[in-house]
């Protein structure tokens, strides 16, 4: 289970690039073993870029539970497990030809990636940190 993050750490986090964030996400799924996803009655949320429908995701509760305003103030930010993610996640995603929103921010600023690279780059970090 990972630290909660302070204001000061959250602000500094919020100031990264997309490259700069989705190298983060990496790190604290590995390292925390889950990643976060908004949820509502219906299941995960998505977001539309200009080609992919997308899962965005988050490396940690208190960046995805930001995004649950406005129209997603019902959202709950929910934790995949890092084995669930790889197990179901990723081939699911794939079979519905869904994207991975890498850590939107608040502008909906992010990487659009596929889940297969994803989930490599996930098990590349996982190798690295042994």
């Amino acid at each position: 289970m990972a630290t909660p993050l302070d204001q000061t750490k959250i602000d500094n986090i919020n100031q990264y690039d997309a490259e700069k964030r989705y190298q983060y996400l990496i790190k604290e799924v590995v390292a925390n073993r889950e990643i976060w996803i908004l949820t509502d009655e219906h299941g995960c949320v998505m977001l539309n870029s200009e080609d992919e429908d997308c899962v965005p995701v988050w490396p940690n509760k208190e960046f995805a539970e930001s995004w649950a305003t406005g129209d997603w103030d019902h959202c709950k930010a929910e934790a995949i497990s890092l084995n669930k993610w790889h197990s179901r996640w990723s081939h699911g995603l794939e079979d519905d030809e869904l994207a991975v929103a890498i850590f939107p921010n608040q502008n909906e600023e992010g990487l659009v990636i596929f889940p297969d690279e994803f989930d490599f780059e996930l098990k590349q970090q996982a190798r690295k940190s042994k």
